[in-house]
């Protein structure tokens, strides 16, 4: 019963006409900023690493652009990339990887925009700057009722839906690996995400700008000697990749719906792009120009979509180690690893298997458990600032935050065991709801709001040609 609810949900949320809002505004924010994602590259890698802003007003507890970024990427690197870019193959085949990263070059622009209007309207806190989708919708909108609204749905999409879909698959790959029994591992991420997010955002920052940057790099260290050793097969897959998104033989154009909608869902579920999360931390850093964070955001999704995720992607289909499956009737079209089904995080411990042999499920679990743990740090960011944003409504009262506050802990903290426990296709699902219902009202707010990260893009594009 709950698997139909589930998926009559997921229809809905994930219409046709969600792919094409997604995929429509990030070529109309290309076009408006006249790709600034291209344009501006060099500028993107400058920005990461400018010195943290302390304006006469500022908050001596604001973060710096670069750990602004890293809890960013922590929340975009996740099972996203290792698990969802094998289900992307698994139910779209290997033209899905081409709609990603269609998502991913458009979508750096949707990330500038909403991580520049993030700073423009972001607020004082006792424990920082905070702000994102639900403070330009109250402030840039005039619409604070949504705004709240917002704050609710990022609540239960980041600290329910979503956070179930990571601990899924940690504990997916280390049954796998070492036969651990998911409850067991569902406790043991529950108690380390405890012991950092009661720290605050000061505590989840420093953590982040630590680990992210030596998961990221150590991941793609490996899936470069995986590829390297599959070296000749890789003109192929690129080809492959290429014809099967636009259905350029029998099986391919069978499943052509399915390979846009997965790229489309993976690449937003993995990049967050239009999605809220990373505008939300972009309006805790403490910069000089709002600009400046926007500019860093669209960076990272380069990293997460056009790097990791095509890392991956690259391991799996040059390795072949990937089933292919309708999607509508869940029969098997492709078996290249039939004893494997649909065990979606075993494609990858297989890829890198067969480089390494029995080191692929030690490797991929292990970066799962940090990829894992540093986005569901994230996420509780993310829900944390909904919370202060729905109380800081009654000015300095607050009256209840801290209680608010702690509840959500509980909550997100129990999601985790849940989701450890519970079968992968059902969580997943619930993994696209938690995208779809905040990107629905983010991306139409932005549509609107453009304008102002254009205004704010020229002020600063003006200031550095004059340095």
């Amino acid at each position: 019963m709950l698997d139909r609810i589930v998926s009559i949900i997921n229809n809905i949320v994930w219409s046709p006409a969600l792919v094409i809002l997604l995929v429509g505004a990030g070529i109309y924010f290309s076009i408006r900023t006249r790709f600034v994602q291209v344009r501006r590259f060099g500028l993107m890698v400058r920005s990461l690493f400018s010195p943290k802003h302390k304006p006469e007003e500022g908050d001596k507890h604001g973060i710096s652009s670069f750990e602004a970024f890293c809890v960013a990427l922590s929340g975009r690197v996740g099972t996203g990339n290792i698990v969802g870019v094998a289900t992307a193959i698994a139910l779209g085949g290997p033209g899905a990887i081409f709609w990603m990263w269609v998502i991913a070059f458009f979508g750096a622009s949707t990330a500038f925009v909403e991580s520049t209007l993030a700073q423009k309207y972001k607020f004082h806190h006792k424990s920082g700057f905070r702000g994102g989708p639900a403070s330009y919708i109250e402030k840039g909108l005039k619409l604070p009722r949504l705004g709240v609204v917002f704050s609710i749905l990022c609540l239960v999409g980041y600290g329910v839906l979503l956070t179930t879909v990571q601990a899924n698959g940690m504990s997916g790959a280390l049954y796998n690996s070492f036969g651990i029994n998911p409850m067991v591992s569902g406790i043991g991420l529950a108690v380390l995400l405890a012991l950092v997010i009661i720290g605050g955002i000061k505590s989840i920052s420093r953590v982040a700008s630590i680990v992210t940057p030596f998961m990221a790099l150590g991941y793609i260290i490996m899936a470069f000697v995986v590829i390297g050793h599959h070296i000749d097969a890789v003109p192929s897959v690129l080809k492959a990749i290429v014809s099967n998104a636009f259905g350029i033989n029998p099986i391919a154009g069978g499943i052509l719906g399915s390979t846009i909608m997965m790229g489309v869902k993976r690449g937003i579920f993995s990049n967050e792009a239009g999605q809220g999360g990373g505008a939300i931390v972009s309006a805790s850093a403490a910069v000089s120009h709002p600009a400046k964070q926007g500019l860093a955001q669209s960076f990272s999704v380069y990293v997460d979509t056009l790097l990791i995720c095509t890392a991956t992607a690259l391991m799996i289909l040059c390795s072949g180690t990937y089933n292919i499956f309708d999607s509508r009737s869940g029969g098997i079209l492709i078996a290249n690893v039939p004893d494997l089904g649909n065990n979606y995080v075993g494609f990858t411990q297989a890829a890198v298997d067969s480089v390494m042999t029995g080191f692929g499920s030690t490797f991929v679990s292990i970066a799962l458990v940090f990829f894992v743990f540093t986005t569901v740090m994230a996420y509780y960011f993310y829900g944390e600032s909904s919370i202060i944003h729905i109380f800081s409504r009654q000015g300095k009262k607050n009256e209840g935050e801290k209680i608010a506050i702690w509840i959500f802990r509980i909550c997100l903290l129990s999601m985790v065991l849940f989701g450890s426990i519970r079968e992968a296709n059902v969580v997943w699902q619930l993994g696209d709801i938690g995208v779809g219902i905040t990107a629905w009202i983010n991306v139409i707010a932005l549509l609107i709001l453009c304008p102002e990260a254009i205004t704010a893009l020229r002020e600063y594009e003006s200031s550095v040609k004059k340095k």
